[in-house]
C-alpha cells in the first residue's frame, strides 16, 4: 500500500508538473500578496476610525469638564458650596473617564503607526515582487519561445514532425508515380503494352514520316538555292535534281521494305 501510494503522488506530481505554468502561479502569488495588503490597508483604516471616534469623545468630555468646572465657579460665587462640590465631583469622574480615553487613545496611535509602517513595507515588498515577476515571466516567455523555434529547426518539434512525415509521403508517392509513368512508357515503345487510342506507331511508319520530311526539307533547299542563282533554268534543273534524289531515296526505302 505504501508502494502504490507513493507511485500514485509521483505520477499526480509530474502531471501536476506538466499543467503547471509559472507565469499563471507567480499572477496567483501576486494578487495574493495584494489581498494581504488589502486586509492590512483595512486594519490602518479600522483603528484609524477608531481613533478618531476615542477624540471625539475627549473632546465631548473635556468640553462637559470644563462645563462643570465653569458651573461650579458660579455656584461658590452665589454661595451655593453643595452646588460647587457637586460639580467638582462630577468634574472629577469625567476627569478620570478623559485619562482612561487619552491612554487609549495613545495605544490606539501607536498600533495605528505600527500597521502603517507595516502597510509601507508590504507595499514595497509587493511592488518589488510585481518587479521580479514581470522580468520572470518574460525571461520564461522568451525561453519557450526559443525552445520553439530550436524545435521547429530542427524538426524535432510534435507538429513540424508531423508536417515532415507528410512531406516524406508525398515524395513518395510523386516518386512512386513518376517510375510507373516511365515504366508504361517503356512498355508502350516495346510493344510490350497495346496503346488504346490508336495513335501510336510503329518503327517503319516512324521511319517513313522521318524520311518523308527530310524530303520536303531537301526540296524548299534546293529551290532556295535555284533562286539565290538567279536562273529560273538552274531553278527548274534544282527541282529536277531535287525530284531524282526524292525518287532514288524512294527506290532505296524499296529496297529496304523488301529485305
Amino acid at each position: 500500500m505504501k508502494r502504490m501510494g507513493m507511485i500514485f503522488r509521483a505520477k499526480a506530481n509530474k502531471a501536476l508538473d506538466r499543467a503547471e505554468d509559472p507565469r499563471e502561479t507567480l499572477d496567483y502569488s501576486y494578487q495574493k500578496q495584494l489581498e494581504l495588503l488589502q486586509k492590512v490597508r483595512r486594519g490602518v483604516a479600522d483603528v484609524a476610525t477608531s481613533r478618531k471616534r476615542l477624540e471625539l469623545q475627549l473632546n465631548q468630555l473635556q468640553g462637559q469638564s470644563a462645563k462643570l468646572e465653569d458651573q461650579g465657579r458660579k455656584a461658590l460665587a452665589l454661595g451655593r458650596e453643595d452646588l460647587a462640590r457637586e460639580a467638582l465631583s462630577r468634574r472629577a469622574a469625567l476627569q478620570q473617564q478623559v485619562t482612561d480615553l487619552e491612554a487609549q487613545h495613545q495605544t490606539l496611535q501607536g498600533e495605528e503607526e505600527k500597521l502603517t509602517l507595516a502597510s509601507q513595507r508590504l507595499q514595497a515588498k509587493v511592488d518589488a515582487f510585481r518587479t521580479r515577476k514581470e522580468t520572470i515571466k518574460a525571461t520564461y516567455t522568451a525561453a519557450q519561445a526559443q525552445t520553439r523555434i530550436g524545435e521547429a529547426f530542427s524538426g524535432i518539434s510534435e507538429e513540424m514532425g508531423d508536417v515532415g512525415m507528410a512531406i516524406q509521403r508525398a515524395e513518395d508517392k510523386t516518386a512512386q508515380l513518376q517510375a510507373r509513368a516511365g515504366a508504361i512508357d517503356e512498355l508502350l515503345a516495346s510493344g510490350a503494352l497495346d496503346d488504346q487510342s490508336g495513335m501510336a506507331k510503329d518503327d517503319i511508319a516512324a521511319e517513313l514520316d522521318r524520311i518523308s520530311g527530310g524530303t520536303d526539307v531537301e526540296l524548299e533547299l534546293q529551290r532556295m538555292k535555284a533562286e539565290l542563282a538567279g536562273g529560273s533554268g538552274g531553278s527548274q534543273q534544282a527541282i529536277e535534281g531535287g525530284g531524282q534524289d526524292q525518287s532514288q531515296q524512294s527506290q532505296n526505302q524499296h529496297k529496304f521494305d523488301k529485305q
